[in-house]
């Protein structure tokens, strides 16, 4: 592999272009230099003093008067050998380092002596690749560099370390690349500071095969590459789930006598974390170890990261335990990613501890903080908890960021208190507070969310957005509101606002408007629809897809669903979980048991395992038949599989019991529930209602209290395994 494809391909055209340029300009400049020369012979009467015109010369380059000086240094000719090339020299060089500086002028003078001499030397190359690198024109200093190799004269390591280094600064990495070929060519190798800054250039711009050929050149040459020299090719690799191509790097350079360092772990720790490969992950942090290469902070919290958003918090507290066990203390970092997965799953013990154990160590919570406590608690379902603190952290003056405020009007939202969400902005506003965008959109979906469409528009219209003004989810948030409700009207404002303000549909939006013809029941416009965005585009997403699928589904109409699912795989668009358990639970209610075969063999053949949705799908089939046996048995294997049953299931097999009379596998299933810590809802009550007014529970006092407890909602959990207690020894 050559750079030159990469680069150097274009230098001999972009230098044509340069060269034609200089051509252009040279008759200019030369006819200018006869004509000072000419108008000095006549108006000279006497022979100038040569070391005044030096003087005199490189005053006025130094000036930026480029023509007096051009004029003065024609004036040397009545000196015998006179003016030398050291004497252009100097020109150049006063020249360059003036504020007024002419690029134009500054090549004329070049091709002045190229064309009628003295002839340039290395020193007029270096001082004009030196005056390039001053005026940052680095592909010139480059184009320079090329042509002084031409004329014969070598461009020292020093300069062209100088514009590597300048290069790469300034992100120009292709350029970089021409001057490293360049270099390797005159037998040149770079610094290992500067080799590593162009690793790190070239991966942070995906040009890993280039990163690739350097290093083998770097291992071709007989040297050991440092750590950092090959580590951001880990890094890039790791970061585009290639980590056993990461690892077999890693192993060839083992081999060659190279010793990895913790960051080079730490790649193939991300990388592994990263695709949930946990084995192969833990293998490297026991293989760093066993090495004496510690884990530092960021490799322990960068695999707690990854465990927390595979919802292995037990594993990643775990960690947390050992790393601290090993003398490594986590930073508030590590802490703030734990505490919001603890949120996520309402561990409530375990925040109060680990938040005590932050104020213990001294330290002092930060947005981060505060944004994933509340943010967490917001997303397992604790809006009220979350509301509390961030008003609390809030009106002590904490410092906060836009994000938490953005998820304080989110709290607001999501407990219908959009008005309050308004005001609260416009009082923070007032108080210093610059709302972004994601905080009007919060608000503007709250305010949806409360069919108050247009409230919606209203406030819309009344917000002073930043610069850019509203971004096409603004739009799209009221969209999909007028969509659901099939408002037309509605519809038909929100798209001429559109496309008055140049915003083009997205998939976003068409996915709404295919929503508001299934509304309005305009099927075959759906049909219409999805099939221009799949030809013309904007691309649909999967979610494109479910949005129609679902539909059809709710409304009976299998068999054109099943037809659009077909469309879908045959256009390349791949069903998700989300996809078959809408058609599996369709299939069920209609009796198609052949169909839900299919779909179940097709789902195992895409890769994708049941999930609680599915499952519940299967349940609700089994006690729609009857089986309620069968039913509680794959209950019970969606507990050996570790997915918790929602109260959704219960209530399904509930439901099935309390049909055919089976009143203490009712009382068996709540037991069973009480042990899962599945709390019952509203359907739950109903049901037990029902039961309760057949009249089931008058020989069983216990059971009857019980059944009491939990329709009344105030069951304590201490007293509900107390009474089931009492109802085994009853029974």
């Amino acid at each position: 592999m050559k750079f030159c494809t990469v680069r150097v391909g274009n230098t001999p055209q972009r230098f044509c272009c340069r060269v034609w340029f200089l051509y252009q300009f040279m008759s200019f400049s030369s006819s200018c230099a006869a004509e000072t020369l000419y108008f000095s012979e006549e108006i000279n009467t006497q022979e100038p003093n040569y070391m005044e015109l030096q003087r005199r010369m490189q005053s006025y380059a130094t000036s930026g008067s480029i023509s007096k000086a051009l004029e003065t240094l024609s004036f040397m000719r009545n000196v015998p050998g006179k003016p030398t090339v050291h004497d252009y020299n100097a020109l150049i060089w006063c020249y360059v380092k003036s504020n007024n500086l002419l690029l134009k002028e500054l090549v004329g003078v070049y091709v002045a002596m190229k064309r009628f001499g003295p002839l340039p030397n290395a020193s007029t190359f270096n001082i004009l690749v030196n005056g390039m690198l001053l005026l940052g024109n680095y592909k010139d200093a480059f184009v320079i560099s090329e042509e002084m190799y031409k004329c014969g004269f070598k461009p020292s390591f020093v300069s062209l370390m100088k514009l590597l280094k300048k290069l790469l600064e300034s992100g120009s990495v292709v350029d970089s690349l021409g001057v490293l070929e360049f270099m390797l060519r005159l037998d040149y190798f770079p610094t290992e500071n500067i080799l590593n800054l162009l690793m790190v250039r070239l991966c942070k711009a995906g040009m890993i095969r280039e990163a690739f050929f350097i290093l083998s050149i770097v291992i071709g040459k007989g040297n050991y590459p440092c750590a950092s020299t090959y580590t951001p090719i880990l890094w890039d690799l790791c970061k585009s789930d290639k980590s056993y191509t990461a690892l077999s790097l890693f192993y060839s350079l083992k081999k060659r006598g190279v010793v990895h360092n913790t960051c080079s772990y730490t790649a193939l720790v991300y990388g592994f974390s990263r695709e949930k490969l946990w084995k192969e992950a833990f293998c490297c942090l026991n293989e760093m170890q066993a090495v004496g290469c510690k884990p530092n902070v960021i490799t322990y919290t960068t695999v707690i990261k990854f465990l927390c958003d595979d919802r292995k918090i037990d594993e990643a507290l775990g960690l947390l335990d050992k790393m601290e066990k090993e003398g490594c203390d986590p930073d508030l970092v590590t802490y703030n990613i734990i505490i919001r997965e603890l949120c996520h799953q309402n561990r409530m013990v375990e925040i109060v501890d680990l938040v005590e154990v932050i104020d213990r160590k001294g330290f002092c919570p930060d947005s981060y903080t505060h944004a994933a406590l509340a943010g967490g608690l917001l997303k397992g379902g604790r809006v009220g908890l979350a509301n509390k603190l961030l008003l609390d952290v809030i009106s002590r003056g904490c410092t906060v960021d836009v994000a938490v405020y953005n998820i304080y009007f989110n709290t607001l939202c999501h407990e219908n208190r959009s008005g309050k969400a308004v005001s609260a902005l416009k009082s923070m506003m007032e108080k210093g507070f610059r709302p972004n965008n994601v905080s009007y959109n919060t608000i503007l979906k709250g305010i949806c969310e409360d069919n108050s469409i247009d409230e919606a528009l209203e406030v819309f219209d009344r917000i002073k957005w930043a610069n850019n003004g509203p971004d096409l989810v603004s739009f799209n948030t009221i969209l999909s509101t007028a969509c659901k409700q099939g408002n037309s009207s509605m519809v038909r404002r929100i798209l001429y606002r559109m496309e008055y303000d140049g915003f083009k549909l997205n998939a976003v939006s068409s996915t709404c408007l295919i929503q508001y013809f299934c509304t309005v029941g305009k099927i075959p416009e759906c049909l219409k629809l999805l099939e221009s965005m799949v030809g013309n585009g904007p691309t649909p997403t999967i979610v494109t897809f479910n949005t129609l699928i679902s539909y059809l589904c709710k409304n009976r109409l299998l068999g054109t669903a099943y037809r659009v699912f077909k469309y879908m795989k045959n256009t390349g668009f791949l069903p998700d979980m989300f996809t078959y358990n809408i058609l599996i639970l369709a299939s069920i209610k209609d009796g198609n048991d052949m169909l839900v075969d299919h779909l179940s063999t097709d789902m195992y053949s895409q890769g994708l395992e049941l999930d609680a949705v599915t499952y519940g799908s299967f349940i609700y089939g089994l006690c729609k038949e009857g089986k309620i046996p069968a039913a509680l048995q794959l209950r019970d294997q969606m507990l050996e599989n570790g997915i918790i049953p929602s109260i959704a299931v219960y209530n399904t097999i509930l439901e099935a019991m309390f049909k055919r009379g089976k009143f203490w596998d009712i009382i068996s299933l709540l037991k069973e529930m009480v042990r899962d810590g599945c709390e019952p809802n509203v359907v739950t009550y109903d049901i037990l209602s029902r039961a309760r007014s057949k009249g089931w529970m008058k020989k069983f006092p216990r059971a009857a209290k019980l059944m009491e407890f939990v329709i009344c909602g105030n069951c304590e959990k201490e007293t509900y395994h107390g009474e089931m207690t009492l109802i085994d020894k009853e029974n």
